[in-house]
């Protein structure tokens, strides 16, 4: 598939996406969410995603210029939440590779709650995260009614969504809401880092840390002992447990096949 809104690219076992439609702040069509659900579904060999946007900004949530309705007119907005938005957060969810989001400029609405789907958010010092909702007299979609009282806590989850105050990423950062702030000029540098850092990882143990952490809220405690007996057996059979520890007692790098 041509891509129109996005590029794709694969090196070294690292899918890297990235939303270009810069004029627009990478804002989101129907056409961008059908290229980037296509990207999604055909990882291949990769073992991390990196998803980021092109230009100054990582992505300003909804084209409102892509709604077939005319100014004032009424349109139905679950239906796209329905058809595209869910979607795609479930989908960065589930798949069991570790999605990394590059949050190089502004994260406003849904662009905001996208990133926070990810597993890690590394973000550039100059960015800003925008819970713009408010302003137009809805909620904060995308799962973000979700993921905020979950990373920040309810009282900075409300302030966020209510007023619409952006975060600027190192109090982004203080805050548990991303892994980690960094200096613009070192974005790339330490997304690379990472992305190729768990590229070298067994892919089975990265997904099962995914699934075990993205699920436990679901869990009491006594079912999550229980899992992690389930997974720590499963996961001790593997090809790659045996070689990390082959490695290990041989000092040498390991090798890493996903059986």
């Amino acid at each position: 598939m041509t891509y129109q809104c996005i590029t794709s690219e694969r090196t070294d076992h690292v899918l890297r996406i990235t939303l270009n439609r810069p004029d627009r702040l990478n804002s989101f069509t129907r056409a961008m969410h059908a290229e980037l659900r296509d990207a999604l579904a055909d990882l291949g060999d990769a073992r991390v995603v990196v998803l980021t946007g092109a230009g100054r900004g990582f992505c300003a949530g909804q084209d409102l210029n892509d709604r077939a309705a005319a100014p004032g007119e009424a349109v139905d907005l679950g239906e796209t939440v329905e058809e595209s938005w869910n979607p795609l957060i479930r989908t960065l969810a589930e798949i069991p590779q570790p999605v990394i989001a590059r949050v190089n400029g502004v994260a406003a609405g849904a662009g905001a709650n996208i990133a926070l789907a990810c597993d890690i958010v590394i973000a550039a010092r100059s960015a800003k995260f925008i819970q713009s909702f408010s302003a137009l007299g809805l909620i904060p979609d995308s799962g973000g009614s979700w993921h905020l009282p979950r990373l920040v806590g309810q009282a900075r989850a409300l302030g966020l969504a209510l007023t619409g105050e952006p975060l600027p990423a190192e109090r982004a950062a203080e805050w548990g809401m991303i892994w980690k702030a960094v200096d613009d000029d070192g974005l790339d540098s330490e997304v690379d880092a990472l992305a190729s850092k768990l590229s070298a990882l067994p892919p089975l143990g990265l997904a099962a840390i995914k699934q075990i952490v993205r699920t436990s809220w679901s869990r009491p405690l006594d079912a999550e002992l229980d899992l992690q007996r389930d997974e720590m057996r499963r996961l001790g059979f593997t090809h790659d447990y045996r070689e990390g520890v082959a490695a290990f007692l041989e000092k040498r790098a390991a090798r890493f096949e996903g059986r």
